[in-house]
């Protein structure tokens, strides 16, 4: 068993693409869900409207940072199109909605009528080469000892962890100020809010808008980082594991979301690379084969995740006076 390269491919996984871009995502839903209280189950259709928005304008010839604007005015639309129906009722309602729509709309933009457009089943690729026109990072290996990055995946590294670092700054600005604070007593008790004269509908919009919108940045992200998207990349289970690296980290924290992604994917890929080796190696005997990775991948991650949550179930940098106080 090579635990070097565990190691390597673990902590090249938790600074990656994939892992700025889940941070990302959960930074939306940490404001929708930890400071709003809103079950979001569907943060993964904000990621697609992003993704096919942007993509959608730059293949019919929109310049790039236009497609960008179009992709988080998409996620906007949603946000709209959804809350304005549904969050003046009961919460479990917009859980229903949201994630009925995210379902939804992945099988809309897969669907043969649509083909012309979204690129159905085979989706679309090859539109974000603006983008890598722009990396002002010359060409060659770069990091530290064996964990290294080609300049194309350090330059969408540098944009994804910019992005994360500049929206957690929005949300740490926000959480702090008035506003901030009306959305944490909507969480706490909408009723009381609404007794003091506040527009709890309008906040949860906001929220609900808001963290879409920054939700809509990891899915272009993920899409501009593959120069590919297609329905199979926005499956619901995302919302999931978005929720999980939330959990995790903590919510309801401005870092939780960031510790969260990086843990989650250190944990996942050097889960996965142990596994490999031993399945190379035979460890496992003739029971076992490659295929089978996967699957116990995720069992063993999610049975770590699960001895965390039993010992601290506020997350890594969650307070555990409030889990107690929810609790109670």
């Amino acid at each position: 068993m090579d635990y070097s390269q565990v190691l390597v491919d673990a902590v090249r996984a938790a600074v990656g693409v994939p892992a700025a871009a889940y941070a990302l995502a959960a930074v939306g839903l940490n404001l929708q869900f930890g400071y709003t209280g809103l079950l979001n189950f569907g943060q993964v259709g904000f990621l697609l409207v992003g993704a096919y928005g942007t993509a959608i304008s730059a293949d019919h010839g929109l310049p790039l940072p236009l497609a960008f604007l179009v992709g988080v005015a998409a996620a906007v639309a949603l946000g709209l199109i959804l809350g304005l129906p549904t969050l003046r009722l009961r919460a479990e309602y917009l859980a229903i909605v949201t994630i009925s729509a995210a379902e939804i709309l992945r099988l809309v933009v897969r669907s043969r009528p649509l083909e012309g457009f979204t690129g159905g089943a085979f989706g679309i690729r090859g539109f974000a080469d603006a983008f890598y026109s722009w990396n002002p990072i010359p060409s060659g290996l770069y990091g530290v000892g064996s964990v290294t990055f080609s300049d194309r995946t350090l330059w969408v590294m540098l944009v994804g962890w910019s992005l994360v670092a500049l929206t957690s700054l929005l949300i740490l600005l926000l959480v702090r100020s008035p506003l901030g604070r009306v959305l944490r007593a909507i969480r706490e008790d909408e009723d009381a809010a609404r007794s003091l004269g506040k527009n709890v509908f309008l906040f949860k919009i906001q929220s609900l808008v808001v963290g879409g919108s920054i939700g809509a940045l990891a899915g272009i992200l993920l899409a501009v980082d593959a120069q590919f998207t297609n329905a199979e990349f926005w499956q619901s289970i995302f919302t999931f594991f978005v929720f999980t690296v939330l959990i995790l980290g903590g919510v309801g924290r401005v870092i939780g979301p960031i510790v969260g992604s990086m843990v989650f994917w250190f944990l996942l890929q050097g889960t996965d690379t142990v596994l490999q080796q031993a399945l190379t190696d035979s460890l496992f005997g003739s029971k076992l084969g490659p295929t089978e990775a996967g699957p116990i991948r995720f069992a063993l991650v999610g049975l770590a995740l699960m001895l965390l949550m039993i010992f601290r179930p506020q997350g890594l940098f969650g307070n555990r006076a409030e889990t107690l106080i929810e609790e109670q």
